[in-house]
């Protein structure tokens, strides 16, 4: 087995799920159906500031350099990506986003399910998992803004989206690394896949909680 195939099992396997985080709806949901600029903006800054504390948090206990090096820059990523969405704001309306720590924040499902992951397998793969979802979550922010008539600000959450691709890089190097043999390739697609799957009931019940079938009309 290798990364690819890692990438692949999971992308077919969980499509409905991934392509249903893709959707309006999802953004509906980030922002509990508050879709106004302001609180977009303040969903993804949170998102990203979440993200930063929890892989920085992976990499003070991680034992693999190799990990802690992945870890490690991913995290200053996401700082990065939660300061440049700090910007499309008021100071007054978000944090700095070094001020907050995943523990403080909004009880995202993602960032609570990633800091129960220990093994360097599973972290690597649950990392391919994240990369995922967020890929398919930044769709939604571009064509909210785009539709709201703000190229400036499309223009940042598609180069932060863009931003993954050398993630998804990253992740994937770091499982051909870490994976010895068929189990440890089985753990880390199936720490993928648990990521997505979080994301996707995160999803399912807030939107049922809000009055919203979470299937698309068909």
């Amino acid at each position: 087995m290798t990364a690819a195939d890692v990438l692949e099992t999971v992308q077919s396997d969980l499509a409905t799920e991934l392509s249903r985080l893709g959707s309006s709806k999802a953004l509906y949901a980030a922002t509990e159906g508050e879709l106004e600029a302001d609180r977009v903006l303040e969903a993804a800054a949170e998102a990203e500031r979440a993200a930063a504390e929890t892989f920085s948090a992976w990499a003070d206990d991680e034992s693999n350099a190799d990990a802690r090096e992945v870890f490690e820059s991913i995290a200053a990523d996401e700082r990065a990506h939660a300061e440049r969405v700090r910007e499309e704001l008021d100071g007054e309306k978000v944090s700095d986003p070094g001020a907050v720590g995943a523990e403080e924040a909004h009880d995202l499902a993602i960032p609570a399910h990633l800091r129960s992951i220990d093994g360097t397998v599973e972290r690597a793969g649950a990392l391919l998992g994240r990369i995922l979802v967020a890929d398919e979550s930044k769709s939604q922010y571009v064509g909210y803004f785009v539709g709201d008539a703000d190229p400036q600000t499309a223009g940042v959450f598609r180069d932060l989206r863009g931003d993954l691709d050398g993630q998804r890089e990253r992740a994937l190097e770091l499982l051909e690394t870490v994976c010895a043999d068929e189990a440890d390739w089985e753990a880390a697609t199936e720490a993928a896949a648990k990521v997505v799957r979080v994301a996707y009931e995160e999803h399912v019940e807030t939107l049922e909680s809000l009055g919203v079938d979470p299937k698309p009309v068909c």
